[in-house]
């Protein structure tokens, strides 16, 4: 099969939608892609993909340890198999076989997480994964993506094809606006989508939406805001990071994941070896994110206000913290 061009998304659309875009059309550009789910089909968008080539689609059913194991087994074959589940099923259900037949055998399997964070809403604690990207960024030769919007779920599946190596992609449920149609997806190199001189949100996921807003607010303050959209976990784009903490007084992240082990402590763990160095003593560090508590059921966009990841949640910090002369 020639490859064609395909057409970018501009609606608002949850960032699963755009993975199922983009399954399609790397799958139709390339016969060694393979999909698979864990009983999540429509869920995860996938049924373009299993009508378009049911040759290359297996249903695995409720058996996200055998999903790992059967994708596994592809990519031993030469295939590039795109294994999807929801987070809390795959892979936090499945991590001992993600860690042993996956990230330590270096195989080339694209592990998908779908309805993660507080935004999945009414399905409630029990489906919303507020862990996994702890859980996957720990594991050796592993990236970690999380798109900002659909466009970029399409991207990003597009660049997994071609990728060599274990993946995790990062999904959502709820619908967010199109911000990055003027931004070509790199892995590990995050994105400017605003620039300011006083102030850096670094963000991922449905929080870069809520960040752009923030920056909006700040400007009300009489504040520069810059927003970076870090879709890219790991590898993290360090050079960024160093780079607006030379230029900007104060670094926050925000995102829809507990505040151990994700986007946060990622970036801290950038920051700390740099700090006493002349260009960092000025340097104000917060993050945003779920503070050691479970989900609950509820409205997205609720959750998010009573969790605080909200555009306002992250203004009021940034505020409090300029104010005072703490790190926090």
């Amino acid at each position: 099969m020639s490859k064609t061009q395909h057409t970018s998304i501009t609606l608002p659309m949850a960032t699963r939608d755009g993975f199922g875009i983009g399954l399609t059309q790397v799958g139709h550009d390339n016969p060694d892609i393979f999909a698979l789910s864990a009983d999540l089909t429509d869920s995860l968008r996938m049924t373009d993909f299993e009508q378009r080539f049911p040759d290359r689609f297996v249903q695995v059913g409720v058996a996200e340890q055998n999903l790992i194991g059967v994708a596994s087994g592809l990519a031993l074959a030469g295939k590039i198999p795109f294994a999807g589940s929801f987070s809390v099923f795959s892979p936090a259900r499945s991590w001992d076989q993600v860690r042993l037949s996956v990230a330590y055998s270096n195989l080339n399997v694209k592990i998908v997480g779908s309805h993660a964070g507080l935004v999945t809403g009414q399905d409630g604690a029990s489906h919303q994964a507020l862990e996994d990207i702890a859980l996957m960024r720990v594991l050796p030769n592993m990236k970690v993506v999380e798109p900002c919007d659909a466009e970029q779920a399409r991207q990003a599946v597009h660049a997994f094809a071609t990728d060599l190596g274990p993946s995790y992609l990062r999904l959502s449920r709820m619908a967010v606006p199109t911000i990055s149609t003027q931004h070509k997806f790199e892995l590990g190199q995050a994105q400017v989508l605003q620039p300011g001189k006083d102030i850096t949100i670094i963000a991922c996921g449905v929080m870069v939406h809520e960040a752009l807003l923030a920056s909006a607010m700040l400007k009300d303050e009489n504040l520069s805001t810059c927003v970076i959209n870090m879709h890219t976990i790991k590898p993290i784009d360090k050079e960024m990071i160093i780079k607006k903490a030379q230029e900007t007084k104060l670094i926050i992240t925000a995102e829809d994941h507990q505040l151990q082990g994700g986007l946060g402590s990622a970036v801290a763990e950038v920051l700390l070896p740099e700090i006493g160095k002349t260009v960092f003593n000025n340097i104000r560090f917060a993050m945003v994110g779920v503070e050691d508590s479970f989900g609950e059921s509820g409205d997205p966009q609720e959750l998010k206000e009573k969790y605080g990841l909200t555009a306002k949640n992250i203004t009021n910090k940034i505020l409090k913290l300029l104010q005072s002369e703490k790190f926090i």
